[in-house]
């Protein structure tokens, strides 16, 4: 897993929309709170993309914007994205790419991990969480990572 004070993995992958979403250029506008995760339309999945978006409007005054991957299809995400009203970001990384260069490890060696990073403006990892099982934690962690950086430019 990458660490805090990594640079990050520059990408591009396509958004549910069909428009090519590329890393360093949301980095110009924002700082990123990339989060993987497993499956669209599982239970710790959607209660981590629903705790997402109830908290997207914090996320955005902090200066940040959220962006999840997945192996899932952009149909899959295209229905996740309408059913839960999400309004940030969903990528589809269909052959793992994406997931090998932020070195997301697999949990049994089968299930997609869930890892989130924060970002920087600069591309550099603040803030680094793994945890398969507790979901609405990594949503607590990159807010609280995003109040220090915000408290220490002050």
């Amino acid at each position: 897993m990458l660490q805090p004070g990594d640079k990050a993995p520059d990408f591009k992958l396509l958004t549910t929309t069909g428009e090519l979403f590329q890393l360093s250029d949301k980095l110009r506008e924002a700082a990123v709170v990339l989060y993987f995760y497993p499956k669209d339309e599982t239970r710790g999945c959607t209660a981590q993309a629903c705790s997402f978006r109830d908290q997207y409007e914090v996320f955005k005054e902090h200066g940040a914007e959220v962006v999840g991957i997945s192996s899932d299809s952009m149909a899959s995400h295209q229905e996740f994205t309408s059913k839960h009203q999400l309004p940030f970001i969903l990528l589809s990384d269909n052959e793992g790419q994406v997931r090998k260069k932020y070195k997301v490890p697999r949990t049994l060696g089968l299930i997609p991990g869930r890892v989130t990073y924060v970002i920087d403006q600069q591309g550099v990892i603040r803030y680094a969480f793994n945890s398969l099982m507790k979901p609405l934690e990594h949503v607590n962690g990159a807010l609280n990572c995003l109040n220090e950086l915000q408290n220490q430019q002050r």
